[in-house]
């Protein structure tokens, strides 16, 4: 048996909002400092980017390979289409058995988007057009719903989701699992039991080299092939757990609004009909408001084949908290370094002993990483496109007063905002 460190969720320089560095050296040399062991190659659907693919990974059993850093064939598209007269915007993750066979898909999807555009293009067809599309092509292919809680591009999306799977996805047999997404863990999705029968994965989403490996899935295979990873995950024999985000850290955990600085708990956006204090337009619903509006368990309870999960933050950003600098600044850095040349990568770090941690660690890096692991940590949560910030000690910054009371006017709201943010 083998055990992985798996993100099956990146993108290459050929996506928007992407990093010009995001090429396969600088991700193979990234991953490795992460721990990642197996990764998405991301935007096959791109023809320079599976130029490159083509070029530089050797495959056998359908798993690329380049300095003992494994690919498997994956990419993610957004499927832009309406059905019974509602607009859906859903972001899927492909997977692939062979170059052959991504050639064949590509060649298929140019009749719906412009391939050369975006290395995650937006497709004009449904998802069961996709799918049919998938299946005369090879059953092998599999499907991988992506960040299914965020408000714009998912499959519950708030704005342009559906409260059912069966809604966009009359066929499910191409399923392999569900994306947690950045704004929810585990114990969120275990509230909805109508999801209990996927296997629950999480990626990084990566858009640059920092934040490979953010999110990812510890693995336990036979052996490095295509099908034995991907049937594993589908039946979720393979997951032996993953690494999360905190959901308070994700960029949509709270309601609220960005340009007006607002940002509140699901229950405080109730208490006001969801309407913004300071534009009077709709805030933008959170991901814990969305779980908790299709949510049938309490918070807490487990779902009958649940796996297990840890919680981690970035290794640089611990560091950089603590020392009160920016996590790219050399001070950061030299002491991330010397942690890696350590431990060997920064999964290992959140694996490590206490002991361990106290003897190879400073005292204030140790204790910080103790708490992060057994989530003793506080948090001013992310909001409409706000990622979320973390409190080791309560000194490193003043946090969100809870606000509401009443309704109150726009001065009154203005006045708080600028006494207490």
């Amino acid at each position: 048996m083998i055990t992985i460190n798996a993100d099956l969720h990146i993108h290459s320089k050929y996506s928007k909002a992407t990093s010009n560095l995001m090429d396969i050296e600088n991700i193979v040399i990234s991953a490795k400092e992460k721990g990642i062991t197996l990764l998405s190659t991301g935007d096959f659907t791109h023809p320079l980017w599976l130029k490159e693919i083509k070029e530089k990974l050797d495959f056998e059993n359908g798993i690329g390979k380049y300095k003992n850093v494994y690919f498997i064939l994956g990419c993610e598209v957004s499927n832009v289409f309406e059905k019974n007269k509602k607009t859906y915007k859903v972001h899927n993750l492909i997977f692939s058995e062979s170059i052959e066979e991504v050639l064949q898909i590509n060649e298929a999807f140019s009749k719906y988007g412009n391939l050369k555009e975006d290395g995650r293009p937006t497709l004009n067809c449904s998802v069961e057009e996709m799918v049919e599309i998938l299946k005369s092509i090879s059953k092998n292919i599999g499907i991988v719903p992506a960040h299914i809680w965020t408000p714009w591009f998912s499959l519950f999306g708030s704005n342009f989701g559906c409260d059912d799977i069966k809604e966009i996805f009359s066929d499910t047999s191409m399923l392999i699992a569900l994306e947690t997404g950045l704004s929810s863990d585990p114990l969120m999705n275990w509230m909805v039991s109508k999801i209990d029968k996927y296997t629950l994965i999480s990626n990084s989403d990566a858009h640059s080299l920092y934040n490979i490996g953010r999110e990812a899935n510890k693995l336990k295979v036979k052996e490095l092939s295509y099908k034995e990873i991907i049937e594993g995950i589908k039946n979720g024999e393979a997951i032996l757990k993953t690494y999360e985000f905190f959901p308070q850290e994700g960029k949509y955990y709270n309601d609220g609004h960005r340009k007006c600085n607002v940002s509140m708990s699901y229950e405080d956006a109730e208490k006001i009909n969801n309407i913004c204090p300071v534009c009077k337009k709709k805030l933008t619903k959170g991901v814990m408001h969305r779980i908790k509006t299709l949510s049938d368990r309490e918070y807490g309870e487990k779902r009958p084949n649940f796996k297990p999960f840890q919680h981690i933050i970035q290794l640089k950003h611990v560091i950089a908290k603590l020392k009160n600098k920016k996590p790219e600044s050399k001070e950061v850095n030299d002491i991330y370094r010397k942690i890696i040349l350590h431990f060997g990568n920064e999964l290992a770090v959140y694996e490590a002993s206490d002991k361990d941690l106290y003897v190879y660690l400073d005292k204030e890096i140790a204790e910080a990483i103790i708490k992060i692991k057994n989530d003793k940590i506080r948090w001013k949560p992310g909001y409409d496109g706000v990622y979320g910030e973390f409190i080791l000690n309560g000194n490193e910054q003043k946090t969100l007063k809870r606000w509401y009371d009443e309704v109150w006017t726009c001065e009154h709201w203005k006045s708080w905002r600028i006494q207490n943010i």
